[in-house]
């Protein structure tokens, strides 16, 4: 195989914070090379090099051969690089079409030349296997999984021949996983050069051929995925063992918490208790965390949460101790524009409170979690996914919560942060400190979790949720079946 891709020596400063040091990647054609690290790692700021979204302060890049120093993200697309990002990007209002040929379009003489871009469009859908869709219909009548997969086909409009997907599976079903990693594989065996970034290990030991650690803004180590084992990664990531990821749990507490009850369905949590609800994405897992947190109107239903009956307001839901992380940290979650400080004291503010004394509690909690940032002062914005998410946790602690609703409460961070977050859900649920022990509820859709996690689990399906059921009597496959059939 020749080398599509070397970066070789890159760096890149923001201010005073170096981002990357001398980073080196290498890419062959026909190849899926996995690029792991914890969040603010580098692996985006790297990709962003690549993809002419940022220039480097240092180092140099060839594609085939070629000195490659792309002056924008278009440049890059025409020069035969594409980049998914996690967060989708097509315009809901267009068309498949115009979506797909968006800043790239087949003009002639200032007019667009339609058969051409209606053939382009049918055999790049054809590629990505939505053969069935219409270039004319709506982007905003996709499915979450169709919408990834346009995105993809406009890199095969784009004549795309190095392929970066980032955290690609991350709302994503089972079944659509496995239909976009039969689509890779295929690609692969095209000669499509493929950088895979994802948080899933599972998924690199799947598909990746190569595998580079990044560490701190520095190429680790890059080794054939057949040389690495899951705890070589995973050191070289966090720079330390994680033996074991999923702690010990106490035994919960007889005091039932919470109750629920709907017809033939029926839901106890225990004081002391992580109970998992797992099911398909669209099954209603999240609808139901808002129904009990008083966000949406849900079914009839008889509902006692800590001696409280009934229907009650999100605002007498944080009185009653309540507290629930949504799974959108972005848009639901956080005030991204405001200090680590004020998120944390942002559901909790007193009437009077010092600076000094929110700045002291902040940086406290900021220890407690182990968030990686200079200052409690620092914005939200600035910190990676892992760190933000362990601020939005912050917050429920910080607020005094015993009974937590978590929604996805470690999508998409790394596997440093997740080890981080696990601890801290069982130490919470075992009153370590002197402090009372918390009840959980916890929405997951990666099933490690749920297992190595979770006292008990139930499954739903199509709004309807089953009995829980302690986990020693579950697994992968029958969760799976579970959420199907």
């Amino acid at each position: 195989m020749s080398v599509r891709l070397q970066m070789s020596g890159i760096q890149k400063r923001f201010g005073a914070t170096r981002a990357l040091a001398d980073v080196t990647l290498q890419v062959q054609e026909g190849e899926v090379h996995a690029l792991v690290g914890e969040n603010g790692a580098g692996k985006s700021t790297l990709m962003k090099v690549l993809s002419g979204a940022h220039r480097p302060d240092e180092g140099r890049m060839e594609l085939e051969g070629q000195l490659y120093q792309p002056a924008s993200p278009l440049a890059a697309r025409q020069a035969g690089i594409a980049m998914l990002y996690q967060e989708g990007s097509l315009l809901p209002h267009l068309s498949l079409e115009e979506n797909l040929f968006l800043g790239q379009e087949e003009c002639r003489y200032g007019f667009r030349r339609q058969q051409i871009m209606r053939r382009r469009s049918l055999d790049a859908l054809e590629r990505v296997g939505l053969s069935e869709l219409d270039p004319n219909m709506s982007a905003a009548k996709l499915s979450p999984a169709q919408a990834q997969l346009v995105e993809l086909a406009r890199a095969f409009v784009s004549g795309c021949r190095l392929l970066v997907l980032d955290e690609p599976t991350s709302s994503l079903s089972r079944r659509d996983v496995e239909k976009l990693f039969s689509l890779i594989r295929s690609w692969r065996q095209e000669g499509m050069s493929i950088i895979y970034i994802s948080h899933f290990l599972e998924e690199i030991e799947s598909l990746a051929d190569q595998v580079t650690v990044l560490c701190d803004g520095r190429s680790v180590e890059t080794r054939p995925l057949a040389e690495w084992t899951r705890q070589d990664i995973i050191r070289c990531m966090v720079g330390r063992d994680v033996s074991q990821l999923y702690p010990d749990l106490a035994p919960p507490q007889e005091d039932c918490v919470l109750e629920w009850s709907s017809g033939e369905e029926h839901l106890q949590l225990r004081r002391g208790e992580i109970l998992g609800i797992s099911g398909l994405i669209g099954s209603g897992r999240s609808e139901f965390l808002e129904a009990l947190f008083g966000l949406r109107q849900g079914p009839e239903a008889e509902l006692g949460i800590q001696g409280h009956a009934g229907y009650a307001s999100p605002r007498q839901r944080w009185q009653n101790g309540m507290g629930f992380l949504s799974e959108d940290r972005k848009e639901r979650g956080l005030a991204l524009q405001l200090s680590i400080s004020d998120n944390l004291w942002l559901s909790s503010l007193p009437r009077w409170s010092s600076p000094k004394r929110r700045r002291s509690e902040a940086e406290i909690q900021v220890q407690r979690l182990k968030i990686r940032c200079p200052s409690a002062e620092l914005k939200v914005s600035g910190l990676s996914g892992g760190n933000q998410q362990k601020v939005a946790l912050g917050r429920l602690l910080q607020h005094g919560c015993d009974l937590l609703l978590l929604d996805e409460p470690t999508r998409g961070i790394d596997v440093g942060a997740k080890s981080d977050i696990y601890h801290q859900l069982r130490d919470l649920a075992a009153g370590a400190g002197g402090q009372p022990p918390c009840a959980i509820l916890l929405v997951s859709s990666y099933l490690p979790e749920l297992l190595g996690l979770c006292h008990r689990i139930a499954v739903m399906r199509e709004g309807q949720l089953g009995e829980a059921q302690p986990r020693e009597q579950w697994s992968e496959h029958s969760l799976l079946e579970a959420s199907l059939s």
